[in-house]
């Protein structure tokens, strides 16, 4: 009987030290796991991973931030990789590092700026971050592309790329052919933005290369499949109303609009134009603002054009 007590006033006693420093050793146990699990932490680079970099993001293999740019850094980096998980730390030293991501996480529209630097098959449709209070993050992407989606319109670009970019000629006459075949062979798709009727998927690179209809999203990502196939820089601007392309060639950068190239008219007549193709932004402010108007401090290579 004795004995019985003396283990159970034991028991409690361990119960009542363990219960007045469990955040104690729980700082403890997860400080060791997480530098455990910090050597480990890597990203996996899919094929449509962009190894150059932006003046807004750029890649990093840090993935211990001290500021708010390199948290930037690494969102844009897990993106860009393709990875559909990823799980990082915050080190005591950022102080204000979860409140960054917690105010970044809820930001959607700075997140959809990060998008517009990767490849379209790496953007993402839908983004979730969870984090602790010890300081653990987890990123969890779902893409805008399906796998079939994916071979399907690689087989498509594939198909045109010999017929439209020719070796010897200049990157201009390439991308013009480019532009001059997806608008030739698309139409706006009105119905999806003026009633929001879904028939296409042309908010994506799917609906103009394979249906026949597109919005500025899939004229955007379909122009921007050819420029990857062509070995050109280039990623996704987009203001409150609108997405097109920013284009890097013979050592500037340039706005292309295909969207605005193919207007919609009264008589359906399919017209093409250029008055968007390959400008810089003074003509492009000049020529149409209300939906041209862009944050130059996220996209600001192109105040160095």
């Amino acid at each position: 009987m004795k004995k019985s007590l003396v283990i159970l006033g034991i028991t409690l006693i361990i119960i009542g030290v363990l219960f007045f420093y469990q955040k104690e050793l729980q700082d403890v146990y997860y400080s060791v796991l997480r530098h455990f699990t910090e050597e480990e932490i890597q990203i996996e680079k899919n094929e449509y991973f962009r190894n150059y970099d932006f003046a807004f993001v750029q890649n990093t293999d840090d993935f211990e931030p001290d500021n708010r740019q390199e948290l930037l850094n690494i969102f844009y980096t897990v993106i860009n990789s393709g990875m559909n998980d990823f799980t990082f730390y915050c080190p005591d030293s950022y102080g204000s590092c979860l409140n960054d991501v917690e105010v970044l996480a809820n930001d959607q529209d700075l997140l959809s700026h990060i998008n517009n630097f990767v490849h379209p098959f790496n953007g993402f449709n839908h983004i979730e971050t969870q984090y602790d209070s010890l300081g653990k993050v987890v990123i969890h992407i779902e893409k805008s592309y399906t796998d079939d989606q994916i071979r399907q319109i690689e087989a498509k670009v594939d198909e045109l790329s010999q017929q439209l970019i020719v070796s010897d000629d200049s990157d201009i006459n390439n991308i013009r052919r480019v532009h001059d075949y997806i608008i030739d062979h698309s139409v706006y798709d009105s119905g999806r933005s003026d009633y929001n009727i879904t028939m296409y998927r042309s908010d994506i690179a799917y609906g103009p290369l394979l249906q026949g209809y597109g919005i500025c999203g899939g004229y955007t990502d379909a122009m921007e499949l050819f420029l990857e196939k062509m070995g050109i820089e280039s990623y996704k601007i987009s203001s409150d109303q609108h997405v097109w392309n920013a284009v890097y060639v013979n050592q500037n950068w340039y706005h292309l609009d295909l969207t605005w190239d193919d207007p919609v008219t009264s008589t359906g007549e399919n017209i093409l134009e250029h008055n968007f193709f390959l400008i810089d932004t003074p003509t492009l402010l000049m020529q149409e603002q209300t939906e041209h108007e862009f944050d130059q401090n996220i996209y600001s290579e192109l105040k160095e054009a």
